[in-house]
């Protein structure tokens, strides 16, 4: 089985990572996630692997929520970090990425996970490794993905506007070293995860979010899922 992730990339993404990735390197991950979905249970399925970039156009892109690998549950990752499917238990760390939104925000407790809505209105909810063998978290980390990712935040470090970098945990904040803009945000704390939930929990991410929006001129996020 052929597979190239580029020519399933969103045209508009596809313009702008093609020339900050290494052609030879892009090969060799498309050859081994092309393996991977043959030989094993792989998440998320293969036509959700992008949902990030298609619903939120390069153009549209003003906050980067990241994360690091997709859940590795059946039914559970669907291409946006820290999102899963309606009807699906929420996990651990958007339940308290929703208890935060509460406290910040006074927005009412969603009852399911499905964050597409952010994605639509312009939030990018990126893992760093986009794939994952069901029920073995980090096995496709170190494999490609890493400088992929790494060309969507730089090509968001490109764009003139303000983009808001969200940056929950080490391993997401090492990356603010790829955000030079001036003109951009960068918010960073504690992972949302029960490990590092106390430090987590008052950090007001959200409403630093709009914040940082409003104050370039640029809509905010309505964050309220609970209608959805």
């Amino acid at each position: 089985m052929t597979f190239d992730l580029m020519e399933q990339l969103p045209d508009d993404w596809r313009a702008r990572l093609e020339p900050l990735l290494d052609p030879i390197q892009t090969a060799a991950l498309s050859a081994f996630v092309a393996a991977e979905y043959e030989e094993h249970t792989v998440y998320p399925p293969r036509d959700d692997l992008f949902n990030a970039f298609r619903h939120c156009p390069y153009d549209k892109a003003r906050v980067l929520i990241l994360g690091q690998d997709p859940y590795h549950g059946p039914g559970q990752a669907h291409g946006l970090s820290f999102s899963v499917r309606p009807g699906v238990r929420l996990p651990p760390s958007l339940r308290n990425i929703y208890k935060e939104l509460a406290t910040d925000l006074d927005v009412p407790v969603a009852t399911q996970g499905d964050l597409t809505p952010w994605a639509d209105q312009g939030v990018l909810l990126l893992n760093a490794v986009l794939t994952v063998r069901a029920g073995d978290a980090g096995s496709h980390a170190n494999k490609g993905w890493e400088e992929f990712t790494d060309a969507a935040i730089r090509a968001l470090n490109d764009k003139s506007d303000r983009v808001v970098f969200v940056l929950w945990g080490a391993y997401a904040r090492k990356k603010a070293r790829l955000i030079t803009g001036v003109q951009h945000t960068v918010i960073e704390s504690a992972h949302p995860s029960p490990l590092s939930a106390k430090k987590f929990f008052g950090t007001k991410p959200f409403s630093a979010v709009n914040k940082s929006l409003a104050d370039a001129g640029e809509p905010q996020i309505d964050w309220d899922l609970s209608a959805s």
